[in-house]
């Protein structure tokens, strides 16, 4: 049995990608929940694949379900009915992922390596590997997420240093912050 390993590209930024690898008998409609659990995306929005070439050009469209308020050349495939390997027409098959019409999250997914023998230790489709802090899909992610912000109350030193012992002076054991602590400042100094 064949095992697909491509690697999912953000359009936007080519750094941040997600390897991906699958059976060559299973679902386009399992590579793309697989792209979006690899990129931490939920899935309640429309999708499609469009078969490419070297050049990124959009060809055949596999739609995970055929949508009324798009107008189609040709009627599309569907995610659920095909299969990978049919679609496989190249060494370095190319196709682009959309994801979310309004928002019009692209990827571009290439195929990078073809396996004989499937690893006993993963269950298909897996991401195995993540380069790049995924975008976020509904707004600020990375470094800024509800995960920095417990770090931020848990470290907040404004609020509870004081109680600890420590003061707001700099190096120089002079008074920083707020305008009453200036105003209360020392007027003797040693040097």
């Amino acid at each position: 049995m064949a095992i697909l390993r491509f690697r999912v590209y953000w359009e936007e930024d080519e750094i941040i990608y997600r390897d991906v690898v699958i059976k060559h008998t299973q679902k386009f409609s399992d590579l793309h929940q697989c792209i979006l659990k690899g990129y931490e995306f939920d899935s309640k929005h429309q999708a499609t694949f469009y078969r490419s070439n070297d050049s990124w050009l959009r060809g055949r469209e596999i739609s995970l379900e055929k949508y009324d308020d798009k107008v189609y050349k040709v009627e599309p495939l569907l995610m659920n009915e095909v299969t990978l390997g049919s679609e496989i027409k190249d060494p370095n098959q190319k196709f682009i992922y959309v994801y979310d019409f309004n928002k019009a999250w692209t990827f571009m997914v290439e195929l990078i390596n073809v396996d004989k023998e499937e690893n006993k230790k993963i269950t298909y489709p897996a991401c195995i590997r993540s380069e790049g802090i995924a975008p976020s899909q509904y707004g600020t992610k990375g470094l800024v997420d509800s995960r920095l912000a417990e770090v931020e109350e848990k470290y907040d030193l404004n609020s509870a240093a004081m109680l600890e012992g420590f003061s707001e002076e700099d190096e120089d054991g002079n008074a920083t912050g707020s305008e009453e602590d200036s105003s209360t400042e020392s007027t003797s100094e040693e040097y």
